[in-house]
């Protein structure tokens, strides 16, 4: 039954999940190619992935929806793609008939090769609280690229919505908690393991693990020596990078960044290193190699990251700024090149009493980089 001719007698019961845990349920099923429904009040939209479309996906999206699909996808890819000036957050995307997967993929990924594109009809500005914009926000927890067709279902009734959901198999989840859910799972740490773990040129440090309550990726600390709580320690704040940090890749400075850090606490005498897992500037690692991509055909770092659709940098220092407040640290001498991270540590209520420097000489993979990060992100190198 189409989405938009839902009543209250279809079903007795209802699939309905509460706060965090709906969104947790709801990035598992965006990440399978399930749709689900994303209630804003007292309206909702029926969403589902762009990057997991499959023919059967979408057909089964049209009957459950009862209409064409529309996209959802960042503003800043629609300017992109040449579809208006809009600076919204998020815009959607009316198109005419019903699209096939294959070419509303090829749409929102830029390394797709050129096809038959949909015809669009109309281009407007989601509110940015709407099933729109928090169906383009899970996109990105999940890690995929961030766009989504989206069915909207107009005014409903919440038992009427709940009972078409059960009957469907369908999870309901709230706009409000999809689109908080980054700073809320990144305030909301616990220490859930730590041992002594004797480094190269840093024998006295130990590991601390911290978990976000969505059971996700845990950040690390990584506590050299014994830092005194009492003074600011000296601290660095490290993205994971696979390819860097484990691989030793010559693509970008993180993997000198991340044992130079460890080597200059050490001599320093004590201090912390804080490990997030915030890959890719917090795009995640498949969508990092595809930027990777971007950059082999000439674009440069931020704008990589703008033509898949994210911003230049995704990532949120929350977890940061829990995780010295849990190991007792109020004021850090940063170790960064970042001013916009001391901003914003500054911003989750840490006292950045210095900026410590914390440059390693280029190569002839990185340089561009390294350029790029200066020019364009305000690195002071």
């Amino acid at each position: 039954m189409p989405l938009s001719r839902v009543r209250l007698s279809d079903v007795a019961a209802a699939v309905h999940g509460q706060g965090s845990v709906a969104v947790d349920r709801a990035v598992a099923d965006f990440r399978r190619g399930e749709p689900i429904v994303i209630r804003d009040g007292d309206r909702a939209v029926l969403a589902l992935a762009v990057e997991a479309l499959t023919e059967d996906r979408l057909s089964r999206f049209v009957r459950l929806s009862g209409s064409s699909p529309s996209l959802a996808m960042t503003g800043r890819r629609a300017i992109l793609l040449g579809l208006g000036s809009s600076e919204a957050g998020v815009v959607r995307v009316a198109l005419s008939g019903t699209p096939t997967a294959q070419s509303l993929r090829d749409l929102v990924d830029p390394l797709a090769k050129p096809g038959v594109a949909p015809t669009v009809v109309a281009v407007t500005a989601a509110r940015p609280t709407d099933g729109d914009s928090a169906a383009v926000a899970l996109a990105k927890i999940a890690r995929l690229l961030p766009a989504a067709v989206t069915a909207a279902a107009g005014l409903v009734d919440d038992r009427t919505l709940e009972d078409w959901a059960r009957l469907e198999g369908l999870l309901v989840v709230e706009a409000g908690p999809v689109l908080s859910y980054p700073t809320d799972m990144a305030r909301r740490l616990s220490r859930v393991g730590e041992a002594r773990v004797p480094l190269a040129g840093a024998e006295n440090t130990r590991i601390v693990a911290f978990r976000p309550s969505d059971g996700g990726l845990e950040h690390i600390a990584i506590i050299v020596g014994t830092p005194d709580p009492r003074q600011p320690a000296l601290a660095r704040i490290h993205s994971e990078c696979f390819t860097g940090d484990l691989l030793g890749s010559l693509r970008c400075d993180c993997g000198d960044q991340l044992r130079g850090a460890i080597r200059e606490i050490a001599e320093q005498g004590a201090g912390v290193l804080l490990y997030l897992a915030q890959e890719g500037r917090g795009i995640g690692l498949v969508n990092k190699l595809r930027a990777y991509q971007l950059q082999d055909e000439g674009f440069d770092t931020v704008d990589a990251n703008l033509q898949l659709g994210f911003d230049a940098d995704e990532r949120v220092y929350a977890p940061a700024a829990e995780m010295l407040r849990q190991l007792g640290f109020s004021s850090v001498r940063l170790m960064t090149n970042n001013p916009l991270k001391v901003e914003a540590l500054r911003h989750c209520g840490v006292d950045v009493v210095e900026r410590v420097p914390h440059v390693f000489p280029s190569n002839d993979h990185n340089a561009d980089y390294l350029r790029t990060k200066a020019v364009k992100s305000g690195h002071m190198l």
